[in-house]
């Protein structure tokens, strides 16, 4: 039986990712704006009429006219707001893309429980405190138990791999098999311990907002990147 349960190489830090948005409301507030500068002319060609004409023992409410300015004023600023938001929101789009395809090829980690196994499948352990013993409990999609085994686990973050061979010393197929760890300490108190999944992101899907990095057949989004781990070399 080849497991191994070691620390992880150094990691990296992975930044996080924002929102985006669709072109088409750049398009539609644009128009809008040419809407409103229109009839903003309009406005003031009729307001010009009427102060030219109208009755001096009447005159007209001024008041009226000057707030009538001002929410046109407020209108037009705020379409302009839009458009240069809807600038931002495709930069950042595009910035999105790019650091999506700075992942292909990597080694990453992402929180979860579930990892691919072709040759083998490695998971991420953090324990807060030591352990005497921890089980560990290797599933496959229908539930059956492919391997389980008992390991002291210390405080910190442990590489656990998986060569697919079950207790019995048979290779189990290629697949998604899911990891389960339950841990005690020292005195028989529980100790919850994370898993994260460890794999190369295959490709990046750039159709999706945002962008989605393929990582043993399953989709995360770059925000779910938790550490980039640099592969061991031989000396």
């Amino acid at each position: 039986m080849a497991v191994d349960a070691t620390m992880p190489t150094i990691p990296t830090s992975a930044p996080a990712s924002s929102s985006s948005s669709s072109s088409s409301s750049s398009s539609s507030s644009s128009s809008a704006a040419g809407g409103i500068a229109d009839n903003f002319q309009s406005f003031l060609t009729l307001l010009t009429t009427q102060l030219q004409n109208q009755n001096p023992l009447d005159p007209l409410d001024t008041n009226q006219f000057t707030q009538q300015l001002v929410q046109f004023a407020q209108v037009e600023q705020q379409l302009k707001s839009n458009d240069q938001l809807a600038s931002l929101v495709s930069i950042e789009k595009s910035a999105q893309s790019t650091q999506a395809l700075v992942f292909v090829g990597q080694t990453v980690a992402v929180d979860g429980s579930t990892a691919h196994f072709d040759g083998n499948a490695t998971w991420n352990l953090n324990a807060p405190a030591d352990t005497s013993t921890a089980t560990v409990t290797i599933t496959d999609k229908t539930g059956q138990t492919a391997y389980s085994g008992n390991f002291p686990v210390a405080k910190g973050n442990a590489s656990f791999v998986w060569d697919g061979k079950g207790n019995d010393g048979v290779k189990w197929p290629v697949g998604d098999y899911k990891m389960t760890v339950t841990a005690k300490d020292s005195n028989g108190k529980d100790v919850a311990i994370s898993t994260e999944v460890q794999g190369i992101v295959d490709s990046v899907d750039l159709t999706a907002s945002p962008p989605l990095l393929s990582i043993g057949g399953q989709n995360y989004t770059t925000d779910q990147i938790k550490r980039i781990v640099r592969p061991s070399t031989s000396t």
